[in-house]
Formats: structure tokens, C-alpha cells, sequence
């Protein structure tokens, strides 16, 4: 498993979002995770620990990269333009 601390994942995730293929929010990323049809995950740097473990954990299991980011949860739902916080982003294959 790859993990990141990077600032320059925000100018990929910025052209990222305009595909289709984000899927926002913990369960949906759980699911997607567990199937192993995931390419990476961003999580928010205030992303609650309990989720935190959950999706460490199936990204291990499934060889996903997981980049952890410097932004808040609200932020990062700003950066995505939604009225509420993310802390979990997945881009599919």
C-alpha cells in the first residue's frame, strides 16, 4: 500500500473531479474497496478515526494507494462542490 502526504494530490484531484469517476462518502468507498474497483483514495486530514481504520484497512488488503490530505473535511467538500463536508473521495478504474 502506498500512502501520501502530498500537497500537489489537490491539482490532481481538482482535474479528477471532473470525470466521472469519483464516488464520494465512507460506505460507498467501503463497498467499492471491498470489490477491489477502486484506483486511489483521498481522505480528509480531520477524517474520523474509526473510518479511518476501516478503509486503511480494506486498501491494505486490496493494494490500493491511499493519500491522505492536508485539508479539513469541509474543504475538501468545497473542493468538490458539495454544501457538506468529505472526508472520503475514491476514484475508480
Amino acid at each position: 500500500m502506498v500512502v501520501k502526504y502530498v500537497d500537489s494530490s489537490i491539482s490532481e484531484l481538482k482535474k479528477l473531479l471532473k470525470t466521472d469517476n469519483v464516488v464520494l462518502g465512507t460506505e460507498r468507498t467501503l463497498k467499492i474497496l471491498k470489490s477491489g474497483n477502486a484506483e486511489k483514495v483521498f481522505l480528509s486530514s480531520n477524517c474520523p478515526d474509526d473510518v479511518k481504520k476501516d478503509v486503511e484497512y480494506y486498501a491494505k488488503f486490496a493494494g490500493i494507494p491511499l493519500i491522505y490530505l492536508k485539508q479539513p473535511n469541509d474543504e475538501l467538500g468545497i473542493l468538490c462542490k458539495k454544501p457538506y463536508p468529505v472526508s472520503v473521495l475514491t476514484i475508480l478504474q
